[in-house]
């Protein structure tokens, strides 16, 4: 049995879960999970924990991701994205790439967003993509999500459309910051395409196909290899055993901890990754402990 991590490149037409299904019947592996899902239009690079690191995909969705995705001025659907009914037309020949360009910056930053209705978030015990092929449609929270940059430039595709280039946070919607940017231009918009090339430090270049896990030996990445964003700290001797058995250790200076509870790594001499710490109270405190061999 292996515990790592696994870097997939998600085609179109595929669901999240339908990856989890093929991965655990290509691993031969019941415990397989992933670190944030992508819509089934959507394609792009999946981070796929295998064995005991499933307990550390927490900490891989709460990583920066980058997307590029291909916007559609003119219209909206009910989906935001391709997939949906159109539900609005607009006059927008007039509008220019510089136009869309001013109206992306508009958006970088700690920003606004209402979860679209065809997505996983649950209102009530319920997922809104449930109660939206009902027809019903509910009052959403907004959320707070930070846009960290928006490059726009012309799209290979005919008509007025522009790709944009986005590096953001956890939570993200790029289809409901699709429609944000139309409206904002004074008509709509909806995601033609998108493509996740980038979490944290994962890239799409790492990924393999599905279906290759099953001819090939899986190109799996250490837990440590995994954890490679976060600060970590190097515990020796008896600190080692302590760690093992989730006891708390002495405060101490740790390279890259700037925030308040901010997670760090724990890992033994030979770089094997131990627990996940955070500070707290005057003591470095276990947050997810992994199991010894």
């Amino acid at each position: 049995m292996f515990h790592g991590f696994v870097v997939i490149d998600k085609p179109r037409g595929m669901t999240s879960h339908d990856v989890i299904v093929q991965a655990r019947r290509h691993l031969g592996m019941k415990k397989v999970g992933h670190s944030g899902t992508l819509d089934p239009a959507a394609t792009g690079l999946m981070v796929l924990g295998v064995g005991r690191v499933t307990r550390l995909l927490g900490f891989i969705t709460d990583l920066p991701k980058r997307y590029v995705a291909d916007v559609v001025f003119g219209m909206e659907t009910a989906t935001q994205d391709a997939e949906g009914a159109v539900v609005g037309i607009y006059d927008m020949a007039g509008v220019e790439l510089s136009d869309v360009k001013q109206a992306a910056r508009k958006f970088v930053g700690e920003i606004s967003q209402i979860p679209p209705m065809y997505s996983a978030v649950r209102v009530k015990g319920k997922r809104l993509h449930e109660l939206a092929r009902q027809g019903q449609e509910v009052e959403r929270a907004p959320r707070q999500v930070e846009i960290h940059s928006i490059e726009v430039s012309a799209s290979h595709l005919p008509g007025l459309v522009a790709k944009l280039d986005v590096r953001c946070g956890k939570g993200t919607y790029i289809r409901t910051l699709a429609a944000d940017i139309g409206k904002a231009l004074g008509g709509g918009a909806y995601l033609g395409s998108l493509r996740r090339l980038e979490v944290g430090s994962f890239q799409i270049h790492q990924a393999v196909q599905i279906e290759e896990l099953s001819v090939r030996p899986a190109p799996i990445l250490s837990p440590a290899q995994g954890l490679a964003d976060y600060p970590s700290l190097i515990v020796e001797g008896s600190e080692v055993v302590d760690v093992q058995h989730g006891r708390c250790l002495p405060d101490r200076e740790i390279a890259g901890i700037d925030q308040p509870e901010q997670p760090f790594a724990v890992q033994d001499p030979a770089g094997n990754l131990l627990a996940v710490f955070i500070k707290r109270n005057g003591q470095l405190r276990p947050k997810v402990v992994l199991a010894a061999e």
